[in-house]
């Protein structure tokens, strides 16, 4: 589908949080757009409807399409049908399969229509592999009782986990140290302090 050379041209994936939907969607639309394709990809969970002009992009990924309100829903099922009318592509993404989406029937019955896939999050064995390759693409070498703390110790999700190798990257380079487990647990627990200290502070008004 990202490649414009799929016969099946309406596709649903579902998945927990973390499992890569929101990834997968966005590579896809970025794929089109690379080919002069009108692909746009938009985040249901943003806002409760849908912007003007979509049914006449080439592709349109619909992320977390569960999320959406009930004139959300009416402009989705609307969109599919002229998508699929017009020979475009639809890509959406959900938290369930279609049939246990608390979504109106007929946007339901639409999204098992096409293709539905299950996203599944990584094991424990790939997410240490993730976090090497990343590790190894910051340029240092993760080492195992550093990446068998931060699967034990922070969020267990993929992009928390990205996100604190991330820091911990950065961390490491400002203080010229090594990435050690004391490294990791003086940039973790600074990190938790700093975001209650926001929480406790409560939004700022600009």
């Amino acid at each position: 589908m990202a490649a414009a050379g799929a016969r099946e041209r309406m596709l649903y994936m579902w998945g927990e949080s973390g499992s890569g939907r929101t990834h997968l969607l966005r590579a896809a639309v970025a794929a089109r757009r690379r080919r002069g394709a009108n692909a746009v990809y938009v985040a249901c969970a943003a806002g409760p409807g849908m912007e003007e002009g979509l049914a006449r992009a080439d592709c349109v990924a619909l992320d977390d399409i569960d999320r959406l309100e009930a004139p959300g829903q009416e402009a989705a099922f609307h969109l599919y049908n002229a998508v699929r009318e017009r020979g475009g592509a639809l890509i959406a993404s959900g938290a369930a399969p279609p049939v246990q989406l608390a979504l109106r029937e007929d946007l339901v019955t639409r999204l098992g229509w096409g293709l539905v896939y299950r996203v599944h999050a990584l094991s424990d064995s790939e997410k240490a592999q993730a976090l090497a390759d990343r590790a190894g693409a910051l340029g240092f070498a993760l080492p195992p009782e550093v990446r068998d703390y931060l699967l034990t110790r922070v969020r267990r999700d993929l992009p928390s986990l990205l996100a604190v190798l991330d820091g911990l990257d950065r961390h490491s380079r400002e203080t010229k140290r090594a990435v050690t487990v004391p490294l990791v647990r003086e940039f973790v627990e600074a990190a938790s302090v700093s975001a209650a200290e926001a929480l406790r502070r409560g939004p700022r008004v600009e």
